[in-house]
């Protein structure tokens, strides 16, 4: 199967929010070129997501910092969002996990059978965090390379939240990073206030019938019953 047939029949979703897209009016072997395209310099995408035709955003690592506004309470949380190159995100996102103690609460996200991203939250509370780093290590594949799930690990006593979203960005949310911010520094992964991240423009999700499967699996493996 070729790669772009491998696209086409795996989950294949648009970024673009509005107006005319860049991958419209290209043919297959323009679009094929482009999905095949995953190294941007020092940069290598996993194969989740792919960048807009006219590369309105050129994937590259880097941090910055963000805050988040809790709708409910009105409190302002500082949040520090990076992307890394892929063959740094996996030991990177578990030494990110290291401030959050023993026991943590485990969040699936999943937008596999959604046409619009929206995502369905699956819940484990109170794993032991090398259990779930052990568990995590035999999902590289889906970590990594489906672009419709993502995974959020969290310690409300803490609190701080550290995520690996399905663009595969790393995002913390907490009152103190500091920690968070010298791990990024650690793996070179240096802090550029005016990143741009893929999500900010037009883009591409990937998955598949393969991947759907595995992350049922990666449910049981974790003790989500649904």
């Amino acid at each position: 199967m070729s790669f772009i047939q491998k696209f086409i029949r795996s989950t294949f979703r648009d970024g673009q929010t509005r107006g005319t897209s860049s991958f419209e009016n290209l043919t297959e072997d323009q679009l094929e070129t482009h999905l095949r395209i995953a190294r941007y310099g020092n940069f290598t995408l996993t194969d989740a997501v792919r960048p807009s035709y006219d590369l309105q955003v050129v994937p590259q690592s880097g941090f910055r910092h963000d805050s988040y506004k809790d709708q409910d309470t009105g409190v302002e949380i500082p949040v520090v969002m990076g992307a890394a190159s892929r063959e740094r995100i996996l030991d990177l996102f578990f030494e990110l996990l290291n401030p959050m103690g023993n026991e943590v609460d485990v969040v699936l996200e999943s937008s596999h059978d959604s046409e619009h991203g929206s995502h369905n939250d699956l819940v484990r509370e109170g794993i032991d965090l090398p259990v779930l780093k052990s568990i995590l290590m035999d999902y590289e594949d889906l970590l990594l390379d489906d672009g419709c799930m993502g995974i959020a690990v969290l310690n409300p006593n803490i609190p701080m939240e550290v995520q690996l979203d399905e663009h595969k960005l790393l995002i913390a949310y907490g009152q103190n990073l500091n920690a968070i911010k010298g791990t990024f520094i650690d793996h070179y992964i240096d802090c550029h206030e005016d990143i741009r991240f893929i999500t900010e423009a037009e883009h591409v999700h990937s998955s598949s019938e393969e991947f759907i499967e595995r992350f049922r699996e990666l449910k049981y493996d974790l003790g989500i019953d649904v």
